[in-house]
C-alpha cells in the first residue's frame, strides 16, 4: 500500500471519529453490522449496479450519503423536502461502520 493511499485512508478513518450522532442510532448501527452482507447491502445502499471494491472511495461515498441523511434529520421540521427516514439513515451508518472496520483491518499490521 502506497504512503499516499495509506494517508488518505487514515484521514478518512480519522474523520469518522469526529462524527457525533445520537447514541441510540450508533448502538443500533453497530448491532446491525452483525448482519451486514457487503455484496448485496453496499450495492443497494449506494444504488450501484455492482458492488464497489473496498477502499477509500467507497468509504467517502458512504460518508457523503450519511452527511446528507444527517442534514435531513437535523433540519427544522417546517422545511419542505425529502423526509428523513430513520431506517435508511441506520442502513447507511451500518455500511459506514462495517466498511470502516474492513479498511481499518487492512491498515492494521498483523501481530
Amino acid at each position: 500500500m502506497s504512503s499516499t493511499h495509506a494517508d488518505s485512508l487514515l484521514n478518512a478513518l480519522a474523520e469518522l471519529t469526529t462524527l457525533r450522532r445520537p447514541r441510540l442510532m450508533l448502538r443500533t448501527a453497530r448491532y446491525g453490522t452483525l448482519d451486514y452482507q457487503r455484496e448485496t447491502d453496499l450495492r443497494r445502499i449506494l444504488r450501484l449496479p455492482a458492488t464497489p471494491a473496498p477502499g477509500v472511495a467507497s468509504l467517502r461515498l458512504l460518508m457523503e450519503l450519511e452527511c446528507q441523511h444527517e442534514a435531513m434529520r437535523t433540519r427544522p421540521p417546517q422545511e419542505i423536502g425529502n423526509p428523513w427516514r430513520a431506517t435508511r439513515h441506520i442502513e447507511v451508518l451500518i455500511a459506514l461502520i462495517a466498511e470502516a472496520r474492513l479498511l481499518a483491518e487492512a491498515v492494521t499490521p498483523a501481530p
